[in-house]
């Protein structure tokens, strides 16, 4: 009855695919949040009307979701293949184990919570 929280950061354009192809494979529950943030790059470089400017924080989304422990290599599969393009910025997945989880509706524990 093991779970594990993804929690992966993509590029906003890749969301929407994303939502589509971990739907098709049966794992339509996640949460979502926009956010900004850099890494390595540390923000890019930007010109307007002829003035260059610096932007440090780039919009990311991140997508949370609990799943049972079996299940995931093919949801990390999933954002692989939808959002690594090979270029800095991609983003990041995390993983972490996950004690109990517990539906408030019906007090069901655990995976039957999911």
């Amino acid at each position: 009855m093991s779970m594990q929280r993804i929690e992966a950061i993509i590029r906003p354009d890749r969301l929407e695919p994303l939502r589509r192809l971990l739907e098709e494979v049966g794992y339509s529950g996640m949460m979502v949040t926009e956010i900004q943030g850099h890494g390595k790059q540390r923000g890019i470089e930007q010109q307007w009307r002829g003035t260059r400017y610096q932007t440090f924080f780039l919009p990311k989304i991140k997508i949370e979701m609990i799943v049972p422990t079996k299940a995931t290599k093919k949801i990390i599969d999933c954002i692989l293949d939808v959002c690594s393009n090979g270029n800095v910025g991609d983003g990041k997945i995390f993983l972490s184990q996950v004690q109990d989880a517990i539906r408030i509706r019906t007090k069901e524990r655990g995976l039957k919570a999911l």
